[in-house]
């Protein structure tokens, strides 16, 4: 049952000003049992040049108990944000996002993770990379923070940024810990996320997929960006290769079904690519000049590869939301 709890207001009157463009927007935030969804909070209370904007907070409670609900609305008051939270329960990923969808108002919806900062300009510059180019899906990206002791060959490979990029200059998917979906395009508005990945995760991937086959247009601000501080018990190679080969595996899957029905021919066919990626890879990992974080980088890149061949005929099936706080 979603439950709206809590309501203040943001923005300022735009009425008497002709030249004065008010949106309505709606920034969507999955959340599952972490505490930094208060950072992420104060870093949107203290964005910039948005004031002639509507905005509102859809704070979107994964959890089976819906607990924060007088906590949040004392943080609203406290800021004079407009927050409606909305108890999503099941440890569903899907099912958080599509609530955040249901309660959008608008025309935006803005998705962050409930552990990202924003930067104080992110929110005025997506929207106007929306506005400036027509698209219906805009990613920016976010960008790691690493502890100082962080293993070296960690930061170097940067492993947990998520900078958005396109697949052989085509925008095919993408991640959404930080995307703009324009809610007055039918084909973004009428899709929502599927609840068969809402527990193993790639309900992002397919989502997207599934957008651009509805020929929806994507693009990609990299002046848009969110900061993620990276916890402790994710800087292990193990961690690193396991989330690089489901990462994979999940790509090759909706490669093949979201928005479309691939045959046995493309299946093959992104399995001999994938393979023969793979195993160059491979080759690259072991050749001079050896060195650490060289050598990591392409087991990481084989990794992917290789989950993207399992991916090929096979769905995930793993629980991987709401196992633990540090998967979400």
């Amino acid at each position: 049952m979603m439950r709206p709890v809590t309501h203040s207001t943001y923005g300022v009157n735009c009425e008497s000003d002709v030249s004065c463009e008010r949106r309505k927007i709606t920034v969507g935030i999955c959340t599952f049992r972490r505490p930094s969804l208060f950072l992420t909070l104060e870093s949107i209370a203290g964005q910039t040049g948005i004031q002639k904007h509507l905005v509102k907070i859809v704070v979107s409670d994964n959890d089976e108990v819906a607990t924060l609900g007088d906590e949040l609305d004392a943080f609203a008051r406290g800021r004079k944000l407009d927050i409606e939270y909305i108890h999503a329960p099941d440890r569903n990923i899907s099912i958080a996002r599509n609530a955040c969808l249901d309660h959008a108002d608008g025309d935006f919806l803005v998705f962050i993770d409930d552990d990202e900062i924003a930067e104080p300009n992110w929110l005025r510059t997506i929207i106007d990379a929306a506005k400036d180019t027509g698209a219906g899906v805009v990613f920016g990206p976010a960008h790691a923070v690493y502890a100082d002791d962080a293993p070296g060959w960690i930061v170097e490979n940067d492993f947990h940024s998520n900078i958005p990029a396109p697949t052989r200059g085509v925008i095919e998917t993408g991640f959404s810990s930080n995307v703009l979906l324009d809610l007055r395009n039918p084909s973004v508005r009428g899709l929502r996320f599927s609840l068969e990945y809402g527990k193993t995760g790639g309900e992002d991937i397919d989502f997207f997929f599934r957008a651009h086959r509805r020929n929806v247009p994507m693009h990609i601000c990299m002046e848009a960006s969110v900061r993620e501080p990276v916890e402790e018990k994710r800087m292990s190679g193990g961690w690193v290769l396991r989330r690089r080969y489901r990462t994979g595996q999940i790509y090759g899957h909706c490669a093949m079904t979201s928005g479309t029905r691939a045959g046995l021919g493309p299946r093959l066919s992104l399995m001999a690519r994938s393979l023969a990626k793979g195993l160059y890879c491979g080759v690259q990992a072991i050749l001079p000049p050896w060195g650490l974080s060289r050598t990591v980088f392409w087991i990481m890149r084989a990794g992917f590869h290789a989950g993207v061949v399992t991916g090929v005929f096979s769905r995930p099936k793993s629980a991987f939301y709401g196992v633990e706080t540090a998967t979400h």
